[in-house]
């Protein structure tokens, strides 16, 4: 028996509620007393009229007319009448061309419509000039329909056939890939999820001129993919910035993917002897913004990184380093981090922020020991190149450079563009510090780079006693940098800064450096710099033999250094106090004070040649029956001045003495080397204070020492 038409089944409904509704209206008749009939009154002027038997008919068959026509028209329907409109929208929404150029099909009347379009062409963006971004020869989609009816995709198939995709980007950062006609978006891009996914012969081709790249790729992602396996494969190969590239990037199966298990897959990229390898997962398939995976690597200079990450990286010998990579929206970490760079390891934690108009780096690095020399290539030099040392060939080969000209400052241009592409926030600690040319122990630097703008302040450096604190910028705003450095020595000790055998000299020792100068490379800031250098030694010891061999004192010193003997003698005072003008530095004051001796120099310094030329002149206090009239003197390259005595005065004094000796008594031959012993103590503190007056930047507890 068929079941009772829907309006049958509705008039017995309501025909019920009345005579309930009547049924409690005489109940209560009696408490309402006589406003009952004005009530039943209204009730009959307002009451639901029972529609008649042909009405509910004519309004079902209409209902049911639409719905077939409906269905008829999804199923009959041409829809390549909507290509050229499709079409036309997308290319307005985008501001390109975009062209459907095959058949389009639609099975709509389904709770999983499907679409399949042939022919589909997007072109370039007007500044690109004519071509296609991607071409595709067959594009099939289904989707789920009631989540789509609430606003969210869930793709059941998706397949591209023979799909090119041409992708380029100029110098100024307009990318093809870039579909939102002028509207940024920081939200970086997301798929929806997918449950299949097939790829059939994917072309990729991509030219990168801010990263010089170039690169030609396949993409697959098919069932029966080979031997190997199925899943998701992209491989390609071109060069990066002059060096070759190859990428392979293999991920799972892309059928039957599940949305709330990860995807896996690996990755191998390599660019000339830099590789990264990667092994990880994405905890939402197709969701790119948050993506984790265990990374090694590796290569000549970390540098190198900027072409494949575009986040700059400081210059550095070769490395090794691995760490867990995860990805969060727009926030990068590695965590863990661990490794060698050059002969030094590393560890610690790194975050990189996008999103903004340049990323965002903060870290917090550690190195247990560190070989000092590493840190030559961060400013542009090479580590030392002795048997061991860990070098790239290209640092080998400015090593060699360096060397033939006998240079310390390395004059390698300064990259500005990368300083100027982030801003930064690291902290860099190190424990345990060996091969410096001074004896440091151990280090603490902060690192904020801000528009451009590089500081290292505070910077620590501790020695066995002692430390260097001070600071230095690096402004790269303007066209051409400026460093600056300010560094203080406090607390030292003459014998471990200038470690001869014996400890002939024995002392405290403070001092500072206060530079600034222009240039893009180490060397040609140093060239120009201008500022002051100051050394002051507030009290300590010499052996008398060398104090009497300061002053020229031949037979006493030579005496004493024959005879080991090892007393010594205090040092009153010792000042050498410098100004730079545009790259030289000048002495206006060396006085170096001891209880026989009074030593005064003078002398320039040129950071430009890097040579020195210094002169010492050392005057006896005392009575000396053999003297010399002839400096001291320190000349040639800052990287191997030699110590001499200016022989002319003493070769005259030397014919003088020959000749008396052959006519006068033996006395006669000491007469020329005789010294009155004139010269006067010098007082540490009022130098001090002198040179304080004059500019030098000296703290008053130096002179405090002095006076001890």
């Amino acid at each position: 028996m068929p079941d009772e038409p829907i309006y049958l089944r509705a008039r017995s409904g309501l025909v019920r509620a009345r005579d309930r509704a009547a049924d409690s209206l005489r109940r209560a008749r009696g408490a309402i007393g006589p406003s009952w009939e004005r009530t039943r009154s209204r009730l009959r002027e307002t009451r639901i009229k029972r529609p008649s038997n042909r009405a509910l008919a004519w309004t079902g068959g209409i209902v049911g007319a639409l719905v077939v026509a409906i269905a008829l028209f999804l199923i009959l329907f041409d829809w390549n009448y909507l290509r050229g409109p499709i079409g036309r929208y997308a290319s307005a929404k985008t501001g390109r061309e975009i062209v459907l150029a095959g058949n389009l099909d639609v099975k709509a009347f389904s709770f999983q419509p499907r679409a399949t379009v042939e022919g589909i062409r997007v072109g370039n963006p007007k500044w690109a000039g004519p071509g296609q971004t991607a071409d595709i020869k067959r594009l099939d989609v289904q989707v789920k329909l009631m989540p789509l009816l609430v606003g969210q995709v869930v793709l059941l198939n998706l397949e591209l056939n023979q799909a090119k995709v041409d992708l380029r980007r100029d110098l100024q950062g307009r990318a093809t890939w870039d579909f939102s006609n002028g509207k940024k978006s920081k939200k970086p891009f997301k798929m929806p999820p997918i449950r299949r996914f097939v790829i059939n012969d994917g072309h990729l081709r991509m030219v990168d001129e801010k990263r010089k790249l170039v690169l030609n790729g396949e993409i697959n992602a098919t069932e029966e993919m080979g031997r190997a396996g199925r899943g998701f494969l992209m491989t390609g190969d071109g060069s990066l910035n002059g060096n070759r590239f190859r990428l392979r990037i293999q991920g799972g199966p892309l059928l039957n993917v599940d949305s709330r298990k990860p995807y896996p897959f690996d990755a191998d990229i390599r660019s000339g002897a830099t590789r990264v390898t990667a092994k990880g997962a994405i905890p939402k398939p197709f969701d790119l913004a948050q993506f984790s995976m265990n990374v090694t690597a590796r290569g000549p200079d970390l540098a190198a990184l900027y072409d494949l990450t575009g986040v700059a990286l400081p210059n550095t010998p070769p490395y090794r380093l691995n760490g867990r990579l995860s990805r969060d929206e727009q926030i990068y970490k590695i965590e863990g981090l661990s490794g060698r760079v050059g002969d030094s390891d590393l560890s610690g934690f790194i975050s990189v922020e996008t999103g903004d108009e340049r990323p965002y780096l903060k870290a917090d690095l550690r190195t247990r020991s560190l070989d000092f020399d590493d840190l030559a290539a961060i400013f542009g030099g090479a580590p030392s190149r002795k048997a061991g040392e860990t070098i790239s060939p290209e640092q080998a080969a400015i090593g060699r450079k360096m060397a033939a000209q006998r240079r310390l400052l390395p004059d390698t241009t300064l990259n500005v563009s990368k300083i100027r592409s982030l801003d930064a926030d690291v902290r860099y600690r190190v424990a345990a510090i060996h091969d410096a040319m001074l004896p440091l122990r151990s280090g603490d630097v902060t690192v904020k780079l801000e528009r451009g703008l590089l500081s290292a302040n505070p910077l620590t450096l501790d020695l066995p006693q002692g430390k260097i604190t001070g600071q230095a910028h690096l402004n790269a705003r303007a066209e051409t940098p400026v460093t600056e450095v300010d560094v203080r020595l406090s607390n030292a000790r003459l014998e471990q800064l200038i470690p001869i055998k014996g400890e002939p000299l024995a002392g405290s020792f403070v001092g500072r450096i206060k530079l600034k100068g222009a240039g893009n490379s180490v060397h040609r800031a140093a060239s120009n710099a201008d500022g002051e250098v100051l050394a002051v030694v507030p009290s300590g010891e010499i052996r008398e033999a060398f104090a009497e061999l300061l002053g020229i004192n031949v037979a006493k010193g030579l005496g004493l250094l024959f005879s080991k003997d090892q007393g010594s003698v205090p040092i009153r005072c010792g000042v050498a106090h410098f100004q730079a003008r545009n790259g030289v530095l000048t002495a206006d004051r060396i006085v170096f004070d001891t209880k026989p001796v009074l030593a005064t120099g003078a002398g320039t310094i040129n950071l430009d040649s890097e040579t020195m030329n210094l002169r010492v002149q050392g005057k006896s206090k005392e009575l000396r029956l053999v003297r010399l009239l002839s400096p001291i003197t320190v000349k040639g390259p800052l990287l191997g001045p030699k110590v001499g005595i200016e022989t002319g005065k003493v070769v005259a004094q030397g014919g003088v003495a020959v000749a008396l000796a052959a006519v006068v008594t033996p006395l006669a031959v000491l007469l020329p080397f005789i010294d009155p012993g004139l010269a006067k103590d010098a007082s540490c503190a009022s130098l001090i204070a002198e040179a304080g007056r004059e500019g030098a930047p000296v703290k008053t507890v130096a002179a405090k020492t002095a006076r001890r």
